[in-house]
């Protein structure tokens, strides 16, 4: 099983259930056998060009979104499985690595345990991760696909374009987030004395 082959099944995997869509309708509106489906799921099949064209179309994406890394899949780093790098007077834990540009957003995160479980956030622009790290507390978090769930000095990397939600599992939870949106606009439309924008 190639690279390759992995990340067609979890993006062709991805789209279909964030659709609702069973096997069998996939199939039905790519043309394609519930057979060849489920092994490009799998990782197993070695799908053409024309192949990719078709389930695009049937899910909506472009071909270049079924062979693209969008943040899935989910990155989970416990803090049992940490390691620690000594340099001298200090020492550091690295969690994480993504390359790009955009926007970054950094931020702390307090959540407290009161009321009915929280509603789902709605999906930020594509390409969007959310990376956390759990401070104190015990958290649920990550897509509604495919929820984690975390204690102090566990990591999550997870895909921020589609639905997802933060639940408190203990009485609170304090955790580090940095949000990175790719490819966004420096600056907005300029807007000219005669009202025209450029």
């Amino acid at each position: 099983m190639t690279d390759s082959n992995q990340l067609v099944a979890r993006n062709v995997r991805r789209f279909r259930q964030e659709r609702g869509l069973s096997l069998g309708e996939l199939a039905r509106r790519s043309g394609l056998s519930k057979q060849t489906l489920s092994k490009i799921e799998q990782g197993v099949g070695n799908p053409t060009v024309e192949t990719l064209s078709l389930l695009g179309s049937a899910l909506d994406v472009s071909v270049r979104r079924l062979l693209t890394e969008w943040g899935t899949p989910v990155f989970v780093q416990r803090h049992t499985e940490s390691e620690w790098v000594d340099g001298g007077n200090w020492s550091e834990r690295l969690l994480d690595e993504v390359y790009g540009s955009g926007y970054v957003r950094t931020l702390v995160l307090r959540l407290e345990r009161n009321g009915p479980e929280p509603k789902p956030i709605d999906p930020h622009p594509v390409g969007t991760l959310h990376h956390l790290y759990v401070i104190t507390g015990k958290l649920r978090t990550g897509p509604l696909s495919e929820p984690v769930d975390l204690a102090a000095g566990d990591f999550v990397r997870f895909p921020g374009d589609i639905p997802h939600r933060h639940v408190c599992l203990s009485d609170r939870v304090v955790a580090h987030m940095v949000t990175t949106v790719p490819q966004v606009r420096q600056f907005g439309p300029t807007v000219t004395r005669g009202g025209q924008t450029s």
